[in-house]
């Protein structure tokens, strides 16, 4: 699976009360989650970011509640994916169910640079600068969930 996208930066300990604020989860509708995606950290990031783009952190990215609402909203909103030097651990298994690419992995990006990432063969190449970085491998069975899109479509597409 190869991904390329626009680099948003965020910093370190990003909460899943700023990924979505506690106020907006009286609902369960993706597109109405969505629409405050990231608004706890940068109001204006749900109107700005892009369907192909990425969210890059640093340190314990998702920590705070295990609530599901924080991957729908970041997916929802059209990130192919996060990239941080460390998940908080639900956080990384809630994004990895519904097929957010979760990737553990130390790179040099500014804001606005465009990357494109292989999953199959873990490298993130910086194409506006031209700098590859190693990501951190998957184990084969969260990959696979991932390739096929999650993991209800994972579970049902291998039932035999």
């Amino acid at each position: 699976m190869i991904l390329k996208g626009k680099v948003w930066k965020f910093g370190s300990n990003i909460n899943t009360d700023v990924i979505i604020p506690g106020r907006y989860l009286r609902t369960f509708n993706p597109d109405d989650l969505s629409a405050h995606v990231m608004e706890g950290e940068r109001s204006d990031f749900a109107l700005k970011v892009q369907k192909g783009d990425f969210i890059v952190g640093d340190w314990n990215f998702g920590c705070g509640s295990s609530r599901e609402q924080a991957t729908i909203a970041i997916k929802n909103a059209g990130v192919n994916g996060i990239i941080a030097k460390s998940f908080a651990r639900i956080f990384y298994r809630n994004a990895i169910n519904i097929g957010l690419p979760v990737i553990i992995a130390d790179i040099d990006v500014d804001e606005g640079d465009i990357i494109k990432v292989d999953l199959k063969d873990g490298v993130i190449y910086n194409l506006t600068t031209d700098k590859s970085f190693k990501i951190k491998e998957f184990k084969d069975f969260l990959l696979n969930i991932l390739l096929d899109g999650g993991l209800v479509n994972h579970y049902t597409t291998n039932i035999k």
